[in-house]
């Protein structure tokens, strides 16, 4: 019956092969395989391309070249946005000018715009207190948003006081930003945001925009918590976390150390390291695994200590002097290692009491050079042992704190990194700062969008700097979308798997086409680590890390290896072979690299016609770089003319497929149960061709090849699916599939194949959309034509003996007799059979991207059709004394499998063998012992340049109450203090 049905499919496919060209095959009585009617478009194709042989030259694409020129495009415009160095200096200019000429004022009132408050009204209708008339108007440019162009607005968290006289009178001065801000973005309308991120904890962004609570009322931002904020404010940083849990420290108290530390934690940003430990009589690591070192403050890091501070609980009695012993020692040790920071460190202090000073500790540690700050944190109202802790803090250039409810929290804690700032302030060192790529929710571009930040800080040049307290005033920043390096990159040289990246100094993506940083479903909820993906992740084959160490350490070279990519959603696989291309991007943390594919990404036409003659017709669309009508081209700016020339050529070759669907579609036995529905072109440059069989209204999938079908059609950044996995077939072979999405895509069956050209250097594919019912009417038509071809065939995929499958090359179903499992897995349907199929290897299982694939495709070069039939014990306890038998058959020419399963054994207690489709995530999330592994293990990194670890002259008095030490310990101070000078 198998072979039968291969002989009979060929006929049933013919209807739709007339769109593309003719295949090799048995010959048939089908009206449609008439030579005489159908002239194989494959042939006119290359014939054309033998016509223009003359005016065709090709090349081979220079991956390195391409990647030097995309680095120097990038370097230059990011040197524009450090208008970042221009506008951002002037920012900094015009706020510490600002700030040198306000004198404070603690009676001062002003009436400023609040973020949350404009256009806010009370009962009567009056506007209320700091909020008043805000003009604000849909702009495009923000994703129209409503925005003042003219004015910015004043964000502060909800735990902060709207009229503290701290932020009035940072509010009042820094109003003088408003004018820079209108005029930076007037010399560059493609800037984004413009804020300032104030020391005080308000936020003044531009334009002006309305802030919304979440449903509790809250606005839970705080910009001191931003790590562009954070980068820009102090060095990177070794932190060691002590956390007090002996007895005294149990109820609220061991509650607030808790947030305490968690505060902490959001301060710490990708360039600094830490480790937490609890002490009672003992020493205790939060994360046991982690004994003895510390760990990057990545997003993954910083939770998986949050999971574990739950755990935390209060018993015994505190030694401190021994935890201070151990963190002294984990600090010293990692930094000899040369993986830390090696640059600023500090030892955190959460407790209740310190019953003694420890100056043997800190004179055996840390005295006299001082490097490790202490920040002591006394948890409760208890004052009984402040100033033995005040005292630690200002010996050690540290800050003392004390916290008595959850509320103190977060201002208290945002206190240290005033102190971790000073030595930068007093160098007077206005260091740039590049954040790694993060999500935004407005922008130029539809939906949130990836952005990063440049940023730079603010100092106070008052006196107080001059006396060398060091006063940082905040952090200016503006917001760079990761849409405008996509512009840049050449996505024409590229090749149809081709593509740029670019990934930070800590090898955290900028951007890659396989980060995506939401969920499929909810498209506005963001993966938790998307921001901190290791390129190791995506380009997970790379087992040693050659290709991400190499760019961290912004080398330039090339690299190469075989790759197996992801497409549609993650469920389907293709197997290729990468070139990779890197080097630095100067005046940025930033590297970039370029993957090219063998067999696609290598060569390149240089097509030689005129636009006239690219005419050849009038609605031709051509989707590289930008959509455009070709009768329009000759109005394209100049830098796009070698790409026009590519897709006129294009144009010109395929001219003669209009007349060609054209006749198809005027003779209506050829379609007359209008089956076929669409016929489609696509070539390397962009160009794509479109002809209806049936009218608009009757389309089976409305939404194909239209600016709906953000997956089927050609755009400047990625080639559609149906172009890809064409491209990989040999010529002559089809890929069929039922597209993935919404229930209306299940009504349709996408098949195309390619067309190599006679120089075997440029791929064009050819597909047509049909409706699934004509699809499978045909098959099961196909399916019982057995008795027709040898007489000898007594059973059929009628017989209720057996189920009948058609499935493609990745599992999945196409054609069953349960129509609601179109589309589904075969292993969820057939669990016994697909568990079968792995073992034998007809199919593989990739535990990395959680997706089966078949071997087939290596075969294909062969074209040998597969036939298995297996007798197969399984059924697990159910049918173990049962036989139960399938077989299996690969569909000539095409990636199809039909499989008929014995249907008498029930094997519905088989467990199914799942897909899961390819997610961007921890692999080993779920594992304890690789999570800790993980942890311990430490990829390269490149250290910021810059490095401001401690000032020698730094006023170490100002250290949070010192004048409030009880006066034998303000003597026993200055006296070590003043000993400590001398040395």
């Amino acid at each position: 019956m198998l072979l039968s049905f291969s002989h009979a499919l060929t006929a049933f496919q013919l209807p739709s092969n007339h769109a593309w060209p003719s295949r090799p095959g048995p010959p048939t009585a089908h009206p449609a395989a008439n030579q005489s009617q159908s002239h194989s478009l494959s042939l006119m194709i290359n014939s054309k391309y033998k016509e223009l042989e003359k005016s065709v030259r090709v090349e081979e694409i220079d991956g390195m070249k391409v990647v030097k020129n995309l680095s120097k495009k990038m370097e230059e415009m990011f040197r524009k946005k450090k208008e970042a160095i221009r506008v951002q200096i002037s920012l900094v200019e015009a706020a510490e000018e600002a700030h040198l000429q306000h004198e404070e004022n603690p009676e001062l009132q002003y009436e400023y715009f609040n973020a949350v408050l404009i256009n806010e009204v009370d009962e009567e209708g009056n506007n209320v207190e700091l909020g008043g008339e805000f003009v604000l108007e849909p702009n495009e440019h923000f994703n129209n948003l409503s925005v003042n162009l003219s004015l910015s607005v004043v964000q502060v968290p909800t735990n902060m006081y709207n009229k503290d006289p701290a932020i009035v009178n940072g509010v009042y001065w820094s109003e003088a930003l408003n004018k820079v801000f209108v005029d930076n973005f007037e010399k560059d309308p493609s800037l984004i945001w413009q804020y300032f991120g104030s020391a005080k904890g308000f936020f003044r962004q531009y334009p002006g925009v309305k802030w919304h609570p979440d449903e509790h009322g809250v606005i839970a931002f705080d910009c001191r918590n931003r790590k562009w904020y954070i980068q820009a404010a102090t060095s990177p940083k070794d932190v060691v976390i002590l956390v007090d849990v002996s007895g005294s420290m149990k109820g609220l108290r061991l509650t607030i150390a808790r947030q305490t530390v968690s505060s902490i934690l959001d301060t710490l940003g990708d360039d600094d390291f830490f480790n937490i430990i609890a002490y009672n009589q003992e020493i205790h690591y939060v994360e046991p695994c982690l004994n003895g070192t510390l760990v990057r403050a990545d997003r993954n890091n910083k939770a998986h200590f949050r999971e574990h501070l739950d755990k935390l609980f209060a018993k015994g009695i505190g030694l401190l002097g021994d935890a201070l012993t151990e963190a002294f020692t984990i600090l010293s040790d990692f930094n000899q290692t040369g993986h830390g920071s090696v640059c600023s460190q500090a030892i955190m202090l959460v407790t209740d009491g310190a019953t003694q000073m420890y100056d043997d500790v800190f004179a055996k540690f840390n005295w006299p050079d001082r490097k490790v700050r202490i920040f002591p944190y006394l948890i409760g109202r208890e004052s009984a042992f402040a100033d033995n802790m005040k005292w630690m803090a200002c010996a050690n250039k540290g800050y003392f704190s004390q916290i008595s409810t959850l509320a103190d929290v977060q201002e208290n804690v945002m206190r240290y990194l005033h102190v971790m700032s000073r030595p930068k302030v007093i160098d007077h060192e206005h260091d740039t700062v590049w954040t790694e790529a993060y999500m935004d929710s407005t922008g130029s571009i539809i939906g949130p969008s990836l952005m990063t930040t440049v940023a730079m800080p603010v100092f106070s040049t008052k006196n107080e700097t001059v006396s060398l307290c060091g006063i940082l005033l905040g952090v200016v920043g503006t917001d760079i979308p990761l849409q405008e390096l996509m512009k840049i990159i050449p996505k024409h040289l590229l090749g149809i798997h081709g593509y740029a990246f670019a990934i930070t100094n800590n090898g955290y993506i900028l951007t890659h086409p396989d980060l995506r940083p939401l969920y499929q479903k909810g498209q506005k909820r963001r993966k938790p680590n998307y921001s901190s993906v290791d390129l190791s992740e995506v380009e997970w084959e790379d087992k040693d890390d050659f290709l991400r160490n190499a760019m961290v350490n912004r080398k330039t070279g090339t690299f190469s290896m075989e790759v197996k990519k992801t497409v549609d959603k993650g469920k389907r696989l293709l197997k290729m072979h990468n070139d990779y291309y890197y080097t630095e991007v100067k005046g940025t943390p930033f590297s970039v690299g370029v993957a090219l594919s063998r067999g696609h990404g290598k060569f390149f036409f240089r097509g030689n016609v005129s636009v006239e003659a690219g005419k050849c017709h009038s609605t031709l669309v051509i989707h590289s770089p930008t959509p455009f009508i070709l009768h329009s081209l000759n109005k394209l700016p100049v830098r796009d003319r070698e790409l026009i020339q590519e897709v006129l050529f294009d144009a010109v070759v395929t001219a003669p497929l209009e007349a060609y669907w054209t006749g198809l579609a005027l003779n209506k036995s050829e379609n007359s149960d209008k089956g076929v529905e669409i016929a489609y072109l696509g070539t390397r440059t962009g160009l794509s061709r479109t002809n209806l069989f049936v009218v608009q209204e009757d389309l089976s999938n409305q939404d194909f090849l239209t600016a709906e079908d953000k997956e089927g059609v050609f755009n400047a950044d990625h080639f559609p699916l149906w172009y890809k996995r064409a491209a990989e077939q040999v010529p002559g072979t089809f890929v069929y599939s039922i597209p993935f999405g919404g229930n209306e895509n299940k009504s349709v069956v996408l098949a195309s194949t390619a067309i190599h050209s006679v120089f075997l250097k440029s791929t064009i594919a050819v597909g047509i959309q049909m409706n699934l019912n004509f699809f499978q009417r045909k098959f099961w038509t196909a399916s019982r034509q057995c008795a027709a071809l040898d007489g000898k065939c007594t059973i059929s995929c009628d017989n209720e003996d057996i189920k009948c499958y058609l499935i493609d090359n990745n599992g999945f179903i196409l054609v069953t007799e349960d129509y609601s499992q179109t589309g589904e897995f075969f292993g969820e349907v057939e669990a016994a059979v697909m568990t079968k199929l792995l073992l034998i290897g007809s199919f593989k299982s990739r535990t990395h991207t959680a997706m089966a694939y078949t071997h087939w495709s290596q075969q294909l070069n062969r074209l040998i059709s597969l036939y298995l039939s297996v007798c197969l014990s399984v059924c697990l306890s159910v049918c173990l004394s049962v036989l139960r038998s399938f077989v299996i058959q690969q569909i000539p020419s095409s990636n199809l499998f039909m499989v008929v399963v014995d249907n008498k054994c029930d094997c519905s207690s088989t467990l199914p063998v799942w897909f899961i489709s390819i997610s961007i995530l921890n692999p080993s999330e779920h594992n304890e012992s690789l999570k800790c592994d993980r942890l311990k293990f430490q990829k390269d990194r490149k250290r910021p340049e810059s490095c401001h670890p401690f000032h020698p002259e730094e006023n170490a008095m100002e250290c949070g109450g010192a004048a409030g030490l009880s006066a034998p310990l303000t003597g026993a101070l200055l006296s070590l203090l003043a000993t400590l000078f001398t040395r």
